[in-house]
Order: C-alpha cells, then structure tokens, then sequence
C-alpha cells in the first residue's frame, strides 16, 4: 500500500505534461523522493507529500516557479535542484518559505556562475546550513549525518540490504541502474540497493553522479550487504 511507502525512486521515468503517473499525495508518508531526469520544467503538479523531507530533481529543465513547494512540502530539508535551467538568485527566493531546508545543491545550474553567488544565497535563505555540500565557513557536510542523508539510522535496521535484480520500475525488462555512479550526471551502470525482506523489494536512492555519491554507493555496499 502506498501509505506504507516512505521512500520513491522514479529516475529516468518520463513525465507527461508535468505529471509522474502514479505518483498521488496517497503516499502521505513519503519521507524521500527522488525524480532525476524525468523532464520535468516545473514542480507546479508534485502531489502534497506533507511528510517529504529529502527531494532530489536533478537533471531536469526547471527555471523558476518553485512557489509551490513550500505549501505542498511544508518539512522539506533536503532539495536538490542540480542540472536545472536555473539562472537568477531571484528564482530561490520562494525557497525563503520552506523553514526546515537545511541543504540545498545547485550544481551545473547556471546561477552558480554569479560573482558571490555563495554568500548570496546563503543570505537570501538564512535557514540552510549546506549550500552544494558546504556550509557557510567552507566546511563539507558529514557523510554520517544520518540526516543529511536523508534516511534516519533507525529505519536502517529494518531490514537487510540486497543487491537489486529486479526490472526497472521506468522499462519493463531493463535492470535497475543506480542513478550518480555513471559517467555524467543521471546515468547508472550498477544495480542499486533494496529492502531484500520485503515481498515487493523497494530500491534505495543512489547519490547523484559525484565522486561523493560514488562513495556512498561503495560505502553502502561494504556496509549493508551480508558477507560471504
């Protein structure tokens, strides 16, 4: 049941008109979402998802319009809006209403070319602790800051990890890829990780392509899955 779902992950699932088919605010648990270059240009159709606190929109052509996330996720900490159309610090200025964002990225969006971009956000938006990984004294986010990660260490000992031979839940037939560990931003070339005691394994998010994300990735495996 979709009540039960709190973390998504659609990359690479295409979006007609705006919209992700099957994504409803039925999922009023959800706690991570992740919609990495799935064409979306605007945020204006998410689903009221009042329990989201980690959303990832990489890789897609959104330049603005970001009014409506604060009213439909009201406890948004994380946003990624890498690889966007964004170009003017003017646009972040509706991420003013999401009182929780603690970390923001903007990486390979065209603001970030802005002379003092940096100290410019971080005074548009006083409530964030991380801009792209670092906070405003230059230092890098923790790796185990369990929140930083999106998942809280408890839900960690739900269940044990597995590699994910499943289909892919955007082509039926092709194999789960784990989005960031490819050659460019978005692109997979492993499979990712899944809840191995769920009758309906769900995947676990990847990290977006960084040398961090391929990290993570690395990490997870040594750190999760059974040994031999």
């Amino acid at each position: 049941p979709r009540r039960g779902v709190r973390e998504l992950v659609l990359d690479n699932c295409k979006s007609n008109d705006g919209k992700i088919e099957g994504l409803t605010a039925e999922f009023v648990n959800l706690e991570f979402l992740s919609l990495i270059n799935v064409g979306l240009i605007s945020v204006s159709n998410l689903p009221k998802l009042p329990k989201l606190k980690k959303l990832e929109l990489s890789d897609n052509r959104i330049c603005g319009g970001l009014d409506m996330l604060a009213e439909k996720l009201p406890n948004l900490t994380h946003l990624n809006l890498s690889g966007n159309k964004l170009k003017d610090i003017s646009t972040l200025e509706p991420l003013k209403k999401l009182e929780c964002l603690k970390s923001l990225d903007l990486f390979n969006c065209e603001v970030t070319n802005l002379n003092d971009y940096r100290e410019s956000v971080f005074k548009l938006l006083p409530q964030l602790t991380y801009l792209d990984g670092y906070d405003r004294e230059d230092r890098e986010a923790p790796d185990s800051d369990a929140e930083v990660d999106g998942v809280d260490e408890e839900e960690d000992d739900e269940g044990e990890w597995a590699l994910n031979d499943v289909e892919s839940a955007c082509n039926a037939g092709d194999p789960g890829l784990i989005s960031g560990s490819g050659r460019s931003p978005g692109e997979g070339n492993g499979n990712p990780l899944q809840y191995s005691c769920l009758e309906y394994p769900m995947d676990r998010g990847a990290w977006q392509a960084t040398v961090h994300g391929i990290a993570r990735v690395g990490h997870d495996l040594v750190t999760k899955l059974p040994g031999p």
